[in-house]
């Protein structure tokens, strides 16, 4: 299938005639309300972990490549949680991936743990809440922090430094390991519990209100959730699979009492894909079955997700972040978007019908687990159509937050705009253009470039025009 067959761009589709042709052109359908309501379901409160949610947005976290080398937060950091805080979502997944070690960053320039720690998450929550001040919001948002090993995907020092949890036939050549030697033995892992430990620690004593152990998109603890061939405690069934999380979660609960535990979950996840013929993704063969995924790899399985999120309701789990796949080996499924990075590939399908599948995946779940908070990810790509979904999922009870992530770079206002019942301002809509992600691939700080005025001025800009302009002609 060609990449121009298989996506029609959203700007296309404005009416909600043409939205549900497509969809249904596509064979997958969404929940649409035809306005959205100042006061309907997205302005609803929610109760989470004992407080009460004003309304249904949240804010999810993500990789930063604009702090220092020693990991702590500069001016373009404080600046985005500032912008967090003025969106007046009511939670806030930490805005961040903050890395439990050093050498367990995926960048150079990734928040991590040092010297400073505490002091700097107290000045990353002191901003937020100015930028809540900005929003006319009383309350302060739900505020987490997203604690992170990126293991197979550790680059600390921009070249990859990988540490993982088993060998894996289609990815350890892109990230160039060739022996057992970057295995995490069991006492490494073991040892690693105590840096989630001691930054969740730091993140109660800053005033954050919960933290998030990740267990998505390819990184340390979503990849030992497929470690079906490791032998010793953490491999094997998903009991041994699951043991580095629930471990991790239960000494988290012990050490900081007052937090509320959130877990950021790729709940499926596919072989992976590179670029093929006219660089469209296709997927490699590997003798490996996903986490979440079914026998042929490309599509999925939720029993053992299923299984899992009862563990995490008996370990205390208050909040489940739904995601999938990884940004590095399958991103259609996992943020999709009709642009794709420089690195990456044309999208093999429409990216309605990722969209689509995280949708209904999180709504399968949902259904399960009630004693779980659900927050679903991958709406950006709806653009104008995301406030009418996201009301229309509310409403039939499908999730219970709607999580906002590039969004976030480009209009970070939205929030505040919908629950107003303001029109969206449509020059600061996110398309997609996945610049966020093709800048730091490169080396260039984080951000919106298309859009955001600021980053529009820095001589970054220049550099990421270059980038995308040889890679089109390569």
């Amino acid at each position: 299938m060609s990449a121009r067959s298989a996506a029609i761009k959203m700007t296309r589709l404005g009416t909600r005639e043409k939205l549900e042709a497509r969809l249904s052109e596509l064979g997958v359908s969404l929940p649409i309300d035809d306005g959205v309501e100042p006061n309907g379901p997205l302005a609803s409160s929610l109760d989470v972990a004992g407080r009460t949610l004003a309304n249904r947005f949240c804010v999810l976290p993500m990789e930063g490549w604009d702090g220092t080398p020693e990991g702590r937060p500069t001016e373009l950091v404080e600046r985005r949680w500032r912008r967090f805080g003025e969106s007046g979502a009511a939670l806030v997944w930490g805005g961040e991936a903050y890395a439990v070690r050093p050498e367990g960053r995926a960048n150079p320039q990734q928040l991590c743990v040092n010297d400073a720690t505490e002091a700097d998450l107290a000045a990353l929550r002191k901003a937020l809440l100015e930028g809540r001040g900005k929003s006319g919001a009383e309350d302060a948002p739900f505020l987490g922090l997203q604690l992170t090993h990126s293991g197979r995907f550790a680059r600390p020092d921009g070249a990859p430094l990988p540490r993982i949890a088993f060998r894996h036939p289609g990815l350890d050549a892109r990230v160039g390991i060739e022996d057992d030697a970057a295995i995490l033995s069991d006492t490494e892992l073991d040892d690693l519990i105590g840096d989630y430990v001691r930054l969740a620690e730091s993140a109660e004593r800053a005033g954050f209100d919960f933290v998030d152990v990740k267990a998505c998109h390819g990184y340390l603890g979503h990849e030992l959730l497929s470690g079906r061939g490791r032998p010793g405690p953490y491999g094997g069934d998903l009991a041994g699979r699951a043991r580095f999380l629930l471990r991790t979660i239960e000494a988290v609960r012990a050490a900081a009492p007052s937090l509320a535990i959130g877990v950021r979950l790729s709940v499926f996840d596919f072989h992976p894909f590179r670029p093929g013929e006219g660089g469209v993704g296709e997927p490699e063969t590997a003798a490996h079955v996903p986490f979440g995924g079914n026998e042929d790899g490309l599509g999925l399985d939720l029993a053992e997700t299923h299984q899992l999120l009862e563990w995490l309701a008996e370990a205390g789990v208050a909040l489940v972040c739904t995601t999938a796949g990884s940004p590095y080996y399958n991103p259609h499924i996992q943020r999709p978007a009709f642009y794709p990075p420089s690195d990456g590939y044309r999208p093999p399908e429409d990216p309605l019908v990722g969209v689509v599948r995280q949708i209904e995946a999180t709504a399968a779940l949902r259904a399960r687990h009630p004693a779980l908070r659900f927050v679903g990810s991958a709406y950006t790509y709806l653009q104008e159509w995301l406030p009418n979904v996201a009301q229309a999922l509310v409403r039939a009870e499908r999730v219970d937050s709607v999580g906002l992530g590039r969004m976030m770079l480009s209009y970070p206002t939205l929030p505040r705009d919908v629950l107003a019942g303001r029109d969206l301002e449509r020059p600061l809509v996110c398309r997609t253009f996945s610049d966020c992600t093709t800048a730091p691939r490169n080396g260039l700080v984080s951000g919106c470039y298309p859009i955001d005025p600021l980053y529009k001025r820095r001589p970054e800009a220049d550099s990421l025009a270059r980038i995308k302009k040889e890679a089109a002609s390569s």
